[in-house]
């Protein structure tokens, strides 16, 4: 990830932040990288030979040797290069070397080095989101990890697994970091208004209370990025679909329509902020221009690194649902490390991707350390997790990100994801700028994904 995009705290971009992409250089580079994936699909062996993955065939008690180099970014990075010290220390005779090609020029090197089959290290960082897409492209391109990998399911959230695995249930990587949803919201504006945060239990509760909020405190509800909102994608794995369900097209759904309507009523009543990109979300946050931002864990790290000045105006409750009774997290974000087919070394690649993140010290540790939010469910049971957090008032809230983790809506990511969020974001565009009815532009829209893909829609 780019440098301005977050702080140092911070781990992997997802793929929006509460509605915002991080900066104008990665819509570019989601562009160029959408082109290349676009060029590539036809011949989808992704360079690895053969017409099957490459599979783990060594001990798993051997003695383990050589060098692992891994392509990363920003401080997860920083994370691999603490740790891989420690992995050396425990196996004498290994290196690991972790090569900061920074989030900017990240996914063109990859699909390049996939469609090549050259060129790549051992170990790659991926978004949880975008893997799927390589898998469908480039099916042979990473080892098959199953043989030792299958048995860590349970340990993981079911919605970070299903990014891992493919239509055969081969496991392709391991979830690193997630992204749970939750509503950040400030005390003192909350206060001012008279507002209980604990009553916004549905998102009608929210759209009433941010009318009250704004007549009371003058400010707005939440901001959204005025290009590229990806707080629909949010809302909508709240209700456990993506763009696309069982194989089809799925955007033009009851529950697309709910969520796109929500966010129409929320502009109708003045309740948003539109800011640019990921510097204007921070900079609006600080100046205390809304007074909510609906979105995950990791926006812990730029809140207490960016905005220490604003410790105690902060709390955290549960998303509202969008019935009583529903549910009230979603994902946004997360990450995994892959073995890339290419590799020299995949025992110790292996070795190395369970040693960070099915290990629960290490999880913590880069938790601590580095912010990254575990997808490895024991490391939640740590007693980090439970710590008052002074900067929200004593509210240990990381540990209701924990207990939000386990019931995060599971949806289905396809190799067409790419080509449908680009449908997407210019439909949301039309709501959210030119105020077009939500079922109108989503209908249309479902229609061009379905052309793009060669899908059916969802009847």
């Amino acid at each position: 990830m780019s440098a301005p995009t977050r702080h140092g705290k911070n781990p992997q971009l997802p793929y929006g932040h509460g509605g915002f992409t991080s900066a104008p250089s990665r819509r570019q580079i989601l562009a160029g990288g959408a082109l290349l994936l676009a060029g590539a699909t036809g011949c989808a062996t992704g360079g690895a030979g053969g017409t099957s993955a490459k599979q783990l065939t060594g001990s798993p008690g051997a003695t383990l040797s050589g060098k692992v180099t891994i392509w990363s970014w920003d401080v997860a990075a920083k994370a691999m290069q603490r740790l891989g010290r420690v992995f050396e220390q425990a196996h004498p005779g290994t290196t690991v070397e972790v090569v900061d090609i920074g989030y900017d020029n990240a996914y063109d090197k990859i699909t390049v080095g996939l469609g090549a089959g050259s060129g790549l290290p051992d170990i790659l960082t991926v978004e949880g989101h975008r893997l799927p897409t390589y898998i469908g492209n480039f099916p042979n391109a990473l080892v098959d990890l199953t043989s030792r990998a299958a048995t860590l399911k349970s340990q993981y959230p079911e919605a970070s697994w299903r990014t891992v695995t493919d239509a055969k249930g081969r496991v392709l990587a391991l979830p690193w970091d997630s992204g749970p949803c939750a509503l950040f919201y400030r005390r003192d504006l909350f206060q001012q208004a008279g507002i209980d945060p604990a009553t916004l239990t549905t998102w009608d509760d929210y759209l009433t209370a941010g009318t009250a909020l704004k007549a009371a405190t003058g400010r707005k509800l939440l901001i959204l990025d005025a290009k590229q909102d990806s707080t629909f994608a949010m809302l909508l794995q709240q209700q456990g679909q993506r763009w696309f369900v069982d194989g089809k097209v799925a955007v033009a759904t009851p529950a697309a329509e709910r969520a796109l309507t929500l966010l129409k009523q929320l502009v109708d009543r003045d309740l948003v902020d539109f800011e640019n990109g990921w510097d204007g979300f921070v900079s609006g946050t600080h100046d205390g221009k809304a007074a909510t931002a609906p979105t995950a864990a990791w926006w812990d790290g730029t809140l207490t690194g960016d905005m220490a000045d604003l410790s105690g105006k902060f709390g955290v409750v549960p998303l509202p649902a969008f019935t009583p009774g529903g549910t009230r997290t979603s994902n946004s974000g997360g990450s995994t490390l892959c073995v890339t087919a290419q590799s020299r070394n995949p025992e110790t690649a292996w070795a190395f991707l369970s040693f960070l993140l099915a290990d629960k010290a290490n999880q913590t540790s880069m938790m601590q350390h580095e912010g990254l939010f575990p997808a490895f469910l024991p490391a939640l049971d740590d007693p980090y997790f439970q710590q008052p957090a002074p900067y929200y008032g004593g509210q240990p809230a990381m540990r209701l990100f924990a207990g939000l983790t386990r019931s995060i809506p599971t949806v289905d990511f396809t190799a067409d994801d790419s080509k449908a969020a680009d449908i997407v974001t210019t439909a949301v565009n039309q709501v959210l700028h030119n105020g077009a009815d939500p079922g109108t532009v989503l209908r249309s829209a479902a229609r061009q994904i379905a052309t793009a893909t060669g899908r059916p829609a969802v009847a």
